[in-house]
């Protein structure tokens, strides 16, 4: 039996659907990850499944019981959960105060106080500053007081709305390294919400991808960045390369996608021939070269670079090979082989790089 699951999850705001037919489920123990745009609906999604307000239709079962039983029931409920919001909200006191009093509005003795709490302060590395008022905190550091005054009760479920939103590089890491400690120290089902799909891939062991308020795809986060199952998925989980085309061969499972201009595409699909598709191409599969070579890859197309931008340690070089295609490679790879604007360079990947989806 799942932890939390939700059954035909719909909400509405002033007539306007914001969820629709949510069916989920979370298993004790699982960390998932929700990822979607900014206004898919993840806010709405954990604030019903904090009991924070009832959905417009649909149900809410947590350990098989229905949260719509009673307002007892959804008491007792919440407060085995706790939710940690976008925006960290800290008191006027110390850090030490502020994760205590979740311990103390709930009758825990003193000595237990001090133990839970020195805990934290050690897991969140903040014990030396533990009498420091927590308004003088930065917003990782705010935020980490969040988790923990959070996590200190031992709520079962721990619900978290984009953690690491708004925070610097270095926040961010400290952050996730707080929620892996959470989840390898603790027998915490997490639940959070997230726009950074790699945030996602690091922390989660399932995904749910929330688009225009409906989850689109979930599952393993391998399956769903490199096979999604539509044209919406793929572009938000940053398959770069989308080329439309037609099946116009298929032999033993490699079919050829006519991609326009004479440009054939081969790639491992069951598709019949006719079939409109799209073919998916993650930018890191593609390998640039100066000159062609003998490759077991299935795909090579002479094109010239029509632009370079760097990002960080990588470059991304989009080129027109008759249909437009975006590789990413090391800088030191770019700046060897000096890839330029104007530059012709071969295009490589494999068949089974690339992943077909049928067109509606």
């Amino acid at each position: 039996m799942p932890l939390i699951e939700t059954v035909g999850l719909c909400q509405k705001y002033s007539g306007r659907d914001i969820l629709k037919n949510i069916n989920l489920k979370v298993e004790r123990g699982e960390t998932f990850a929700l990822i979607g745009p900014t206004g898919a609906g993840k806010t709405t999604l954990l604030r019903l499944l904090d009991l924070l307000e009832m959905p417009t239709s649909g149900r809410i079962y947590f350990e098989g019981r229905d949260a719509a039983e009673s307002r007892k029931v959804r008491l007792q409920m919440r407060r085995r959960m706790a939710f940690v919001i976008q925006k960290p909200v800290v008191f006027n006191t110390s850090i030490y105060d502020n994760i205590a009093c979740g311990l103390r509005w709930r009758g825990e003795k003193k000595t237990g106080i001090q133990q839970k709490v020195s805990r934290i302060l050690e897991m969140i590395d903040l014990s030396a500053d533990k009498n420091r008022n927590a308004r003088t905190l930065s917003g990782g550091e705010a935020q980490r007081v969040a988790i923990a005054r959070a996590i200190v009760t031992e709520p079962e479920v721990l619900l978290l709305d984009e953690p690491t939103a708004n925070l610097d590089p270095l926040s961010v890491v400290k952050v996730e390294e707080l929620i892996t400690s959470i989840i390898h120290q603790y027998a915490t089902t997490i639940i959070m919400a997230t726009h950074d799909m790699a945030q996602g891939q690091r922390l989660a062991r399932r995904i749910g991808v929330l688009i225009d308020g409906e989850i689109v795809q979930a599952g393993d986060p391998g399956e769903v960045f490199t096979l999604p199952q539509n044209r919406e998925v793929a572009e938000f989980v940053g398959v770069d390369n989308m080329i439309d085309g037609i099946i116009v061969a298929s032999e033993e499972g490699i079919v050829a996608i006519d991609a326009g201009g004479k440009k054939i595409i081969e790639a491992v699909s069951p598709y019949p021939v006719g079939g409109e598709v799209c073919a998916c191409v993650r930018a890191e599969n593609i390998t640039l070269t100066l000159a062609k070579t003998t490759t077991s890859a299935r795909n090579s197309f002479l094109g010239q670079i029509t632009g370079v931008v760097s990002a960080g340690p990588l470059s991304r070089i989009e080129i027109d090979c008759g249909f437009r295609l975006v590789a990413l490679v090391t800088r030191r790879s770019a700046e060897e082989l000096a890839l330029e604007k104007g530059k012709q360079v071969y295009a490589t990947f494999k068949a089974t790089a690339v992943h077909v989806l049928k067109k509606n």
